[in-house]
């Protein structure tokens, strides 16, 4: 405008926040945001040009301060037309800026300085309160929106509008039975007070009742679509997740970007890879863009299914990366054993100016452990506090105590226990017990299994660590002992579950389970395979199997574990992928890695396919994938990988 000579005019209205959906493209934001000059060059020609003094123009200039993060400029310029529109205008932009504790201090301010609020102002700060999760100044603002009648005196539209912003504000509060009591009283609900709801219920971790209000909905659009798909990922019910996502692709309803970062993260959390590269596919046909989050989610999902080289290619074709990005891939290097390239990885966003945070450190010191690097691990865990002032939690120390306990430094990793500034949870030191039975310490496995009983005395993981050390170091009456315990207390093993995706349909087994429609078949082919293990010499290991029967019956206990009941169903199909993979909740017992370890006749590849199952003419490998969630005030899920290859035993 200003190259071609004309000279910009006030346009009434111009300063004002203007109308959006509630679900614009991030994409479109961060395009406009890349277009638009500089708040301080704009507010230049003003002046320059005489406009600076008026009204319009001054809250303009709030509002652009205020969304561009610039908090002293937007209040210097609220000083200069501190008009009830402007502070309007300062309250919005930092909310929209995502500065939830500026935007609740202008608000402040705009109380004390006699400045009226309008709906405006109450919508954009009852956003910043349920986004802090500020209830009790929420609940403040609610008395001040029923004195000003700004609900009973507007029209519909207008009163639907604070209705809405009130009720999402408790919901992101967690405060339901004031949302519920807000609902009920509502003269309009419209989708948008339905899908708060929703969402609300989700994230109280009541996917049941969530759902249960979805199905009531006069309408959805697809954010309600989004909002119970998510709910369900939130209650990690991810096959739910994918069957609501599907009734909406019945619905004709479109999906966005939102939506396909909840039906990743699900793709991942069931290791379905082909669901989760449909969903790519559904993307591209779709025109819905790959922006950073979805890329980051893409990232995961490819990882967590064992598929680095896809997580890479994403990964490189990337055009905006931000920590989560190389967090995400730092941490896939790791876990599916690529120690060193994780590593030269960290170094990459290290030059790249990326601070590293937290969970890059996770993956850092995971890529260690895979790699058998400990005094690298130490450094790294070192650099945390020194360069980086980034303090150790819980889990960077269980990843240091996991790297040394792998190396047999036991009695270190046990050093590193007792001087954390913390107490170590039970997840620390049932990985020190692991260590203990993998490299046959029994004395001090017996110390931290007694620690541990202490701190969770139901725990079957300990008793079980526990006794195969005692079994690997032939202390048979001790064995007898642990039993013993076991079946007084009444402590439960938990039930182990595997669940494999056969062309795009995921399906789960438990041990001993004969649900599945092709049951006799699945046991048939099972009693083969089992047949074809013992001509090579294979001895079952029942020292996990705690029930009190005979020794035939044990074994018939561990034929039946749910990832021998997988295979056996992925060896059926004549339209089996070349690789059979598995994901469980529970770590594999020692029998079921002995037994798919001669399934597959262990031999150490140069590269990832050069040697596979064969069964009647076609090439498998065999991925058993287990899913651990760490707490680190986030949900981050790190998966440790076995990869069987070879030739088969049987077929």
């Amino acid at each position: 405008m200003r190259s071609r000579g004309t000279r910009p005019r006030w346009r009434a209205g111009a300063g004002r926040t203007p109308t959006r959906s509630r679900r614009c493209s991030r994409r479109w934001r961060r395009a406009a945001a890349a277009a638009a000059p500089p708040p301080a060059a704009v507010h230049a020609h003003a002046v320059k040009l005489g406009l600076g003094g008026g009204a319009h123009v001054g809250s303009a200039l709030v509002a652009a301060y205020a969304s561009g993060g610039d908090g002293a400029a937007a209040a210097r310029a609220l000083r200069a037309a501190p008009t009830p529109v402007a502070w309007n205008a300062l309250v919005s932009g930092h909310t929209r800026a995502g500065r939830h504790g500026e935007a609740r201090r202008a608000f402040a301010a705009m109380v004390r300085a006699g400045a009226a609020p309008t709906r405006v102002t109450f919508v954009a700060v009852l956003a910043a309160c349920g986004k802090a999760r500020d209830a009790r100044l929420g609940a403040q603002v609610h008395a001040r929106v029923v004195g000003s009648g700004a609900v009973l005196l507007l029209p519909p539209p207008g009163a639907a509008k604070v209705e809405n912003a009130l009720l999402e504000m408790y919901a992101e509060c967690g405060d339901m039975g004031s949302a519920w009591r807000l609902f009920d009283g509502m003269r309009v609900r419209g989708v948008v007070a339905w899908t708060s709801m929703v969402s609300g219920l989700a994230r109280a971790g009541r996917a049941g009742e969530a759902r249960g209000l979805f199905d009531r909905m006069p309408e959805r659009d697809t954010v309600s679509w989004t909002a119970m798909i998510d709910g369900y990922v939130r209650a990690a019910r991810f096959r739910e997740a994918l069957e609501v996502f599907r009734e909406m692709q019945y619905s004709g309803a479109r999906a966005d970007e939102f939506t396909m970062v909840s039906v990743i993260t699900a793709c991942a959390q069931l290791g379905a890879l082909e669901m989760g590269e449909w969903a790519r596919v559904y993307m591209s046909r779709q025109g819905i863009g790959m922006d950073v989050v979805v890329g980051n989610a893409l990232i995961d999902m490819y990882s967590k299914c064992g598929s680095i080289e896809r997580a890479l290619a994403v990964f490189k074709d990337m055009h905006r990366r931000d920590k989560f990005t190389w967090t995400n891939v730092i941490l896939g290097l790791a876990v599916n054993g690529y120690g060193e390239e994780a590593i030269d990885m960290f170094h990459r966003m290290i030059r790249v100016s990326e601070a590293p945070d937290e969970v890059t450190f996770v993956g850092v010191l995971t890529a260690c452990t895979h790699a058998g690097l400990v005094d690298k691990g130490r450094e790294f865990f070192l650099s945390m506090t020194d360069t980086y002032k980034i303090a150790p939690n819980v889990v960077h120390y269980g990843c240091i105590v996991d790297l040394l306990g792998r190396a047999g430094r036991i009695a270190e990793a046990l050093e590193t226990i007792d001087q954390m500034p913390m107490g170590p949870n039970a997840t620390i030191l049932g990985t020190l017990l692991a260590a203990c039975r993998l490299h046959g310490n029994a004395e001090i496995g017996e110390s931290v299994a007694e620690r541990l009983l202490q701190m969770d005395p139901g725990n079957s993981v300990a008793y079980i660590l526990l006794s195969n050390m005692y079994a690997k170091s032939n202390k048979w009456e001790d064995v007898r002992r642990l039993r013993q315990a076991i079946m007084e207390k009444g402590i439960k093993k938990e039930p182990g579950c595997s669940l494999i995706e056969m062309n795009g349909v995921i399906y789960e087994f438990v041990a001993g389970d004969r649900s599945h429609p092709m049951s006799k078949e699945i046991y048939s082919k099972l009693e083969e395979i089992i047949t074809g293990l013992k001509n090579t010499g294979y001895v079952p290991d029942i020292t996990e199997v705690f029930v009190e029967v005979a020794e035939e019956e044990k074994q018939k206990v561990i034929y039946c574990h749910s990832e021998k009941l997988a295979i056996a169903f992925a060896l059926l199909s004549p339209e089996s992928n070349s690789v059979i993979r598995i994901v469980k909740n529970l770590r594999m017992c020692l029998d079921c890695h002995n037994a798919i370890k001669l399934i597959t006749r262990v031999s150490v590849p140069s590269a990832l396919n050069d040697q596979l199952l064969m069964v009647d003419g076609q090439q498998y490998s065999i991925e058993i994938i287990l899913a651990v969630t760490l707490d680190i005030g986030l949900s981050l899920v790190v998966w440790s990988k076995a990869i069987f290859y070879g030739t088969a035993a049987f077929g």
